[in-house]
């Protein structure tokens, strides 16, 4: 079976790049192959390129084009905002804060951090996978540098009150907020200086870009110590010859997610609640976060998340797959370990609940259709893998 004739709901894991996106750096990859640190004519014309793609990003996220980097994506993102702000800030303090639930690429960068002897608070979640801003407030001290709390969680779909954390360290100029937006940019309105934040990742295969490119947003004013060392490219935060096609191709499909965001957004929540509402009602399921819309633990219109405890999330996946449906366990970064989700047992759920999620990401092709075709099938699924619940509890 084709990718093309499946139902793909895992576009938390990656988007199916655009035609538009397609064409672009087929376009540039054919007739702009000089190196853009060239000197020549060709190397001018790649960077003209280059440049057009940064003030882009600026225009549409509202933000000074100057303070965007490009970099591969969002794990180099996140290890260059958190390791280069806080070994360029180190002499300010030694200590960090970090939400329980972030993505692999924040929290191993954090837990590195530890063992190099910085004091790293972990903030507690909700039943529902949101942060409390009073406990970042208590979290604070004089030692603090770096806050690190995503927007959109990768798994569950909860947004953070990035705003409200905002304005806790607006007074506290010495210390930094990262924002991980790689689940959020395209599905969410992202007012980054609204906001206040110093440092803001973005993927562009998570809304129709190119595997391979990402953006790093660093406040002007914030200086970061560079894990990359060579060329100097990238204002020398990150040596290396730019990867113009992909980076074209990015602005591209960055343009079009933020140009079709608000009916995006519209249009995801009317079938986000449809599909809650539909795997709630099955037995036996348990759903991650409220099936309505609620502004006191506000979800991303584009995730499902639940759990079927007693039964191997693998199992659920490749059965579905038989039936022509792509779907996922936890972040496909780290969906081949067995482990219990670490963010469903900081939402407190208990093991044989966090060993057993699955996840279902929306994307543009879907409609009432597909996603009742969805539901149809899971719960074929479900019911067919019923005697092997029993036997797992049996045990």
């Amino acid at each position: 079976m084709s990718m093309q004739s499946m139902l793909y709901f895992d576009h938390s894991a990656s988007s199916p790049p655009k035609a538009e996106v397609i064409r672009t750096v087929s376009e540039v990859m054919e007739r702009i192959y000089a190196n853009p640190s060239s000197l020549h004519q060709g190397g001018a014309e790649a960077r003209k390129l280059l440049e057009r793609a940064r003030e882009q990003a600026g225009r549409l996220l509202d933000t000074d084009p100057s303070e965007w980097l490009f970099t591969s994506g969002g794990t180099e993102s996140n290890n260059l905002a958190i390791f280069g702000a806080v070994r360029r800030y180190r002499n300010r303090g030694r200590h960090l804060i970090v939400s329980s639930v972030e993505h692999p690429s924040v929290a191993e960068p954090f837990r590195a951090l530890e063992r190099e002897g910085f004091r790293v608070t972990v903030l507690p979640v909700g039943p529902t996978g949101h942060v409390d801003p009073a406990d970042v407030e208590a979290a604070l001290t004089d030692e603090t540098i770096l806050v690190s709390v995503m927007h959109v969680n990768n798994e569950v779909g909860a947004v953070q009150p990035i705003a409200e954390i905002g304005k806790l360290l607006k007074d506290r100029p010495r210390t930094l907020l990262h924002v991980d937006g790689v689940q959020s940019v395209g599905k969410l309105p992202a007012p980054i200086r609204e906001w206040g934040v110093d440092l803001f990742t973005i993927s562009a295969h998570k809304f129709g870009g190119p595997r391979g490119a990402g953006w790093l947003y660093v406040r002007s004013g914030v200086e970061l110590e560079p894990l990359v060392r060579g060329g100097g490219q990238e204002g020398g935060l990150r040596s290396g010859t730019e990867n113009v096609p992909a980076i074209v191709g990015a602005a591209k499909a960055l343009r079009l997610a933020i140009e079709s965001q608000p009916e995006r957004e519209e249009r995801m929540r009317r079938l986000r609640r449809r599909l809650a509402e539909g795997v709630a009602a099955m037995p036996g399921v348990v759903l991650s976060g409220p099936r309505e819309d609620d502004p006191r633990a506000p979800m991303a219109p584009h995730i499902v998340h639940f759990c079927c405890p007693g039964l191997k999330p693998e199992v659920i996946v490749h059965s579905l797959e038989e039936l022509g449906v792509f779907v996922s366990t936890k972040s496909a970064c780290s969906s081949k370990d067995d482990k219990p989700s670490a963010v469903l047992l900081a939402m407190g759920r208990d093991a044989a609940c966090a060993a057993s999620g699955i996840r279902i990401s929306l994307g543009d092709e879907h409609d009432e259709a597909a996603v009742d075709a969805l539901l149809e099938r899971l719960e074929a699924v479900l019911r067919k893998l019923t005697p092997l619940r029993r036997k797992e509890e049996r045990h």
